[in-house]
């Protein structure tokens, strides 16, 4: 009868522990996907907030009152340099930056926003800059069944 009540406790301790190993692991890969989820989501952050300025430096270079004017700027970015970008399949980002202008004498660019009776001054000259940074997360295993994520930024800013 002792042999079996010891058995029985330790098939009984042994459940338990391998329940217990079970809880923990499952705690551990939620945390790990979290954090995952975060990273991408701060670097499609940090990848919006440089398009931004490239934008910005873009429209700035160009002559505004010609028609040279900066308009759209597209790209993919990737964290580690020596992988390829691949966006469609969860790997790097896929980035798009639209570029409006406002003010006076910007007929020339191909989507300004002057309006009858503006509020902006002759001689200022303002942009506004929309950043999409699209990604797919790296998690799921079926990557072509997952969604887009997109983070947008939009910046005004005068020149």
């Amino acid at each position: 009868m002792r042999k079996a009540f010891s058995m029985f406790t330790a098939l009984f301790v042994m459940v338990l522990m391998a329940l217990l190993a079970v809880f923990i692991l499952n705690i551990s890969a939620k945390a790990v996907k979290t954090t995952v989820v975060n990273y991408k989501k701060e670097q499609a952050v940090l990848y919006a907030k440089s398009y931004t300025e490239l934008a910005i430096m873009a429209a700035t270079a160009n002559d505004s009152n010609v028609t040279n004017c900066a308009n759209t700027i597209t790209g993919s970015a990737v964290p580690n340099p020596s992988i390829t970008a691949d966006p469609a399949n969860g790997i790097g980002y896929d980035i798009k930056v639209d570029i409006a202008y406002i003010g006076e004498g910007v007929s020339s660019c191909s989507n300004p926003l002057t309006a009858p009776g503006s509020v902006v001054t002759p001689d200022a000259l303002h942009i506004i800059v929309d950043t999409f940074v699209r990604y797919k997360s790296s998690i799921d295993v079926d990557a072509n069944s997952s969604q887009w994520i997109t983070y947008h930024r939009r910046t005004l800013q005068k020149l």
